[in-house]
């Protein structure tokens, strides 16, 4: 569901502060419905918003690694339509920095590198190593979050179940996590360890349907942005639609990304990475994040203090705009269009000021499971594992192994499963909730995670 009015023109937000050097023509997204980004092939070279010396050094650093290839294997490398390189080949002929090595069909032939063409492939790769696909300029990306932005969707109570099916979830606590999940801002999730903090933040992304499109690598102000991560990004398979429209390659469809991160964190993963010797920059994590969700799992147990980092979030949490800085100098600002979920053992009142709390709106707070829902989660669990659910097992756990001695935990139950089917195939036994095997597995499970 569409919230047209809930968002803002990143693109004019920007103007002012995003420095980019290069001519870029404006964008033509003709024919697509404004709730949708659709990124159409560029018919020539002056629709892709690149100088043709950039493509050309493209050419030659992707004949230097490669040796020979033909027109249409270059500009699938480098995404481009055959048709917008194609003089931008012939004009390189012409000047004796590339030869044909054979014909290769309709207009087409087997290009390689001569003695001056090496030259000038050398030139590029000492100004930078990078190989790839074209990039898009950074204009062009801004323009897509008017469609793109997580703030567009409208996650109700069917699409929250939908996420969270293979979890036993109380009513309440989706009730409290839907308008969280609908702001498109900052979330707390805390409470004890392992009550389920990581295993709902990790799930939240699953309620947002649609796909966007991103770009593979980024131009702004000159420079190039490395931004598709196949750590982070997942592709969507084309569809009929994507085939019958031909769009441009130099973009990706992707889900909406889901980052998340642990106790490794730290402020440089939050800034543009440069590589001097490739001299090859990528996007920082909450860039790639944009449009999507960013988990910071464990808060509070990262290499900075939580003072610390939430200080680098504050601009982005109540601007959603952020600042980031090039290898050569230059600042720009950049979008903060995602939904940031903190996860922390630690009750957020106990070391965070209301200053910060406020920039944060929403916190939920997930409490040790009652026995009923102990059991409901055992008898939900059970079957998953191949196991058939004997409450008068599961009682004598709770008798031998909880009351009085320890509080219950969400994760109690799967753990406890997952050490009865490694168990049993030891044994080379079926898994079955019996005594002996339950006792096995508290044993083996208590002693390492204690009472507490």
């Amino acid at each position: 569901m569409s919230r047209p009015n809930q968002h803002f023109s990143y693109a004019k937000a920007l103007e002012k502060g995003a420095h980019s050097n290069e001519n870029v023509p404006e964008q033509q997204f003709e024919n697509v419905p404004e709730q949708q980004f659709y990124p159409p092939a560029p018919k020539d070279l002056i629709q892709t918003g690149l100088h043709e010396k950039l493509i050309e050094d493209l050419i030659f650093k992707l004949l230097h690694s490669r040796g020979v290839m033909t027109g249409r294997q270059i500009a699938d490398e480098i995404c481009l339509p055959f048709k917008t390189i194609e003089t931008i080949l012939l004009s390189l002929k012409k000047q004796m920095f590339l030869a044909y090595r054979s014909d290769s069909g309709i207009n087409d032939f087997v290009y390689m590198l001569t003695d001056q063409g090496r030259t000038k492939a050398l030139i590029a790769v000492e100004a930078s190593a990078y190989v790839g696909s074209a990039p898009v300029p950074y204009a062009e990306y801004l323009e897509t979050f008017e469609s793109q932005s997580i703030q567009r969707e409208n996650p109700g109570s069917e699409e929250l179940q939908h996420a969270f099916r293979d979890l036993v979830m109380e009513p309440h606590i989706l009730d409290t996590l839907g308008p969280a999940i609908n702001s498109g801002r900052g979330v707390f999730l805390y409470g004890a360890p392992g009550n389920g903090k990581t295993s709902i933040a990790k799930r939240i992304h699953k309620c947002f349907k649609d796909s966007i499109y991103i770009p593979k690598t980024l131009l702004i102000s000159g420079q190039l942005l490395k931004f598709y991560d196949l750590q982070w990004h997942k592709a969507v398979l084309e569809n009929d639609n994507d085939k019958a429209l031909p769009y441009d390659k130099r973009w990706i469809k992707i889900e909406r990304p889901s980052i998340v991160v642990g106790g490794e964190m730290d402020l440089e993963s939050l800034e543009i990475k440069y590589n001097p010797v490739t001299k090859i920059s990528e996007a920082p994590l909450q860039m790639k994040a944009n449009c999507g969700t960013f988990v910071v799992d464990d808060f509070g147990r990262q290499r900075i203090s939580p003072v610390d980092l939430l200080n680098r979030w504050i601009l982005p949490l109540e601007k959603r705009i952020d600042f980031l800085t090039l290898s050569n100098g230059i600042k720009f600002q950049v979008p903060f269009d995602e939904l940031l979920i903190f996860c922390t053992n630690i009750d957020p009142n106990e070391f965070l000021d209301e200053a910060f709390l406020r920039r944060i709106p929403y916190k939920v707070k997930l409490e040790n499971p009652s026995e009923k829902k102990f059991r409901r989660i055992m008898a939900f669990m059970a079957p998953r594992y191949g196991i058939e659910y004997d409450e008068a097992i599961v009682t004598y756990l709770i008798d031998n192994y909880f009351l009085g001695i320890r509080p219950f935990r969400n994760c109690h139950p799967r753990d406890l499963l997952e050490q009865i089917v490694n168990t049993s195939a030891y044994q080379r036994i079926e898994p079955k909730l019996t005594k002996s095997l339950l006792k096995t597995a508290a044993n083996n499970y208590f002693v390492a995670v204690g009472h507490d």
